[in-house]
Protein backbone atom coordinates (compact mmCIF):
# COMPACT_ATOMS: atom_id res chain seq x y z
CA UNK A 1 0.00 0.00 0.00
CA UNK A 2 1.49 3.40 -0.78
CA UNK A 3 1.89 6.03 1.56
CA UNK A 4 0.09 9.39 1.68
CA UNK A 5 3.72 11.34 0.73
CA UNK A 6 4.55 9.23 -1.96
CA UNK A 7 0.91 9.22 -3.32
CA UNK A 8 1.48 13.48 -3.46
CA UNK A 9 4.62 13.15 -4.57
CA UNK A 10 3.92 11.26 -7.36
CA UNK A 11 1.40 13.99 -8.43
CA UNK A 12 3.35 16.65 -8.13
CA UNK A 13 6.46 15.12 -10.02
CA UNK A 14 5.70 12.36 -11.93
CA UNK A 15 6.17 8.45 -11.84
CA UNK A 16 10.17 8.28 -11.06
CA UNK A 17 11.99 7.35 -14.09
CA UNK A 18 13.63 4.09 -13.86
CA UNK A 19 17.41 3.84 -14.95
CA UNK A 20 17.69 7.44 -16.09
CA UNK A 21 21.52 7.15 -16.81
CA UNK A 22 21.06 4.17 -18.76
CA UNK A 23 18.30 5.95 -20.82
CA UNK A 24 20.07 8.69 -21.77
CA UNK A 25 23.22 6.99 -22.96
CA UNK A 26 21.03 4.10 -25.42
CA UNK A 27 18.44 7.29 -26.15
CA UNK A 28 15.38 6.84 -24.05
CA UNK A 29 15.43 2.60 -23.96
CA UNK A 30 17.28 0.49 -21.24
CA UNK A 31 20.68 -1.31 -21.45
CA UNK A 32 18.80 -5.03 -21.63
CA UNK A 33 16.56 -4.65 -24.34
CA UNK A 34 19.45 -3.41 -26.82
CA UNK A 35 21.13 -5.82 -29.15
CA UNK A 36 23.47 -3.18 -30.37
CA UNK A 37 24.61 0.46 -30.34
CA UNK A 38 26.82 2.56 -32.75
CA UNK A 39 28.93 5.93 -31.70
CA UNK A 40 28.21 9.20 -33.68
CA UNK A 41 31.31 8.82 -35.64
CA UNK A 42 30.36 5.32 -36.82
CA UNK A 43 26.60 6.56 -37.79
CA UNK A 44 28.52 9.42 -39.59
CA UNK A 45 31.08 6.91 -41.42
CA UNK A 46 29.95 5.80 -45.16
CA UNK A 47 29.81 2.37 -44.03
CA UNK A 48 26.78 1.13 -43.19
CA UNK A 49 27.15 -1.65 -40.01
CA UNK A 50 26.59 -5.36 -41.42
CA UNK A 51 25.60 -5.88 -38.17
CA UNK A 52 22.65 -3.79 -37.43
CA UNK A 53 20.66 -5.27 -41.13
CA UNK A 54 22.01 -8.60 -39.78
CA UNK A 55 20.03 -8.42 -36.60
CA UNK A 56 17.31 -6.51 -38.29
CA UNK A 57 16.86 -9.81 -40.40
CA UNK A 58 16.75 -12.26 -37.50
CA UNK A 59 14.98 -11.15 -35.09
CA UNK A 60 11.05 -9.42 -34.57
CA UNK A 61 9.65 -6.96 -32.43
CA UNK A 62 12.80 -4.29 -32.97
CA UNK A 63 12.69 -0.64 -32.51
CA UNK A 64 15.41 1.88 -33.95
CA UNK A 65 16.77 4.78 -32.08
CA UNK A 66 18.41 7.50 -33.99
CA UNK A 67 20.32 10.42 -31.83
CA UNK A 68 18.59 13.43 -33.25
CA UNK A 69 21.29 16.09 -33.44
CA UNK A 70 22.56 14.08 -36.50
CA UNK A 71 21.70 15.19 -40.07
CA UNK A 72 19.24 13.05 -41.89
CA UNK A 73 21.99 12.31 -44.34
CA UNK A 74 24.18 10.61 -42.40
CA UNK A 75 21.25 8.03 -40.62
CA UNK A 76 18.97 7.98 -43.51
CA UNK A 77 20.48 4.66 -44.96
CA UNK A 78 19.67 3.28 -41.17
CA UNK A 79 16.11 4.10 -41.78
CA UNK A 80 16.12 2.82 -44.92
CA UNK A 81 17.35 -0.05 -43.86
CA UNK A 82 14.69 0.00 -40.97
CA UNK A 83 11.73 0.30 -43.71
CA UNK A 84 12.90 -2.70 -45.44
CA UNK A 85 12.55 -4.81 -42.42
CA UNK A 86 9.72 -3.20 -41.13
CA UNK A 87 11.64 -1.90 -38.03
CA UNK A 88 9.91 1.30 -36.46
CA UNK A 89 12.33 4.12 -35.95
CA UNK A 90 12.11 7.25 -33.37
CA UNK A 91 14.59 10.25 -33.61
CA UNK A 92 15.73 10.74 -30.06
CA UNK A 93 17.37 14.36 -29.06
CA UNK A 94 19.40 13.91 -25.75
CA UNK A 95 19.13 16.69 -23.97
CA UNK A 96 23.13 15.85 -22.47
CA UNK A 97 26.26 15.09 -24.90
CA UNK A 98 26.41 11.15 -25.53
CA UNK A 99 28.27 9.40 -27.76
CA UNK A 100 25.76 7.13 -28.78
CA UNK A 101 24.25 7.89 -32.45
CA UNK A 102 22.10 4.74 -33.05
CA UNK A 103 20.65 2.04 -30.69
CA UNK A 104 18.59 -1.11 -32.23
CA UNK A 105 16.70 -2.47 -29.35
CA UNK A 106 14.19 -4.88 -28.63
CA UNK A 107 10.76 -2.76 -27.97
CA UNK A 108 9.27 -4.35 -25.19
CA UNK A 109 11.51 -7.48 -23.60
CA UNK A 110 14.96 -7.84 -22.93
CA UNK A 111 17.36 -8.95 -25.59
CA UNK A 112 18.82 -12.07 -25.22
CA UNK A 113 20.71 -13.34 -25.76
CA UNK A 114 22.71 -9.69 -24.41
CA UNK A 115 25.94 -9.63 -26.17
CA UNK A 116 29.69 -9.51 -24.87
CA UNK A 117 29.66 -5.55 -25.57
CA UNK A 118 26.72 -3.52 -26.63
CA UNK A 119 28.84 -1.38 -28.96
CA UNK A 120 30.51 -2.32 -32.12
CA UNK A 121 34.02 -1.41 -31.29
CA UNK A 122 36.76 -0.88 -34.29
CA UNK A 123 38.15 2.20 -34.28
CA UNK A 124 35.33 4.83 -34.67
CA UNK A 125 34.15 3.93 -31.86
CA UNK A 126 37.63 4.34 -29.78
CA UNK A 127 38.02 7.90 -30.71
CA UNK A 128 34.18 8.85 -30.19
CA UNK A 129 34.81 7.62 -26.59
CA UNK A 130 38.14 8.80 -26.01
CA UNK A 131 36.19 12.40 -26.81
CA UNK A 132 33.27 11.73 -24.76
CA UNK A 133 35.32 10.69 -22.06
CA UNK A 134 37.57 13.60 -22.08
CA UNK A 135 35.08 15.90 -20.87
Amino acid sequence: MKKVNDILEEAIYGKPEIRPQERKLFLSTIMERVYLALTIKQVLSSNTYQQISSIMQSKKDLHLYINGHLSYQFYSKYTKLASTHSVPFTIVTPTEGIPTGLVLASANSPASPSPASIFVEDSLHEKDMKEFNKD
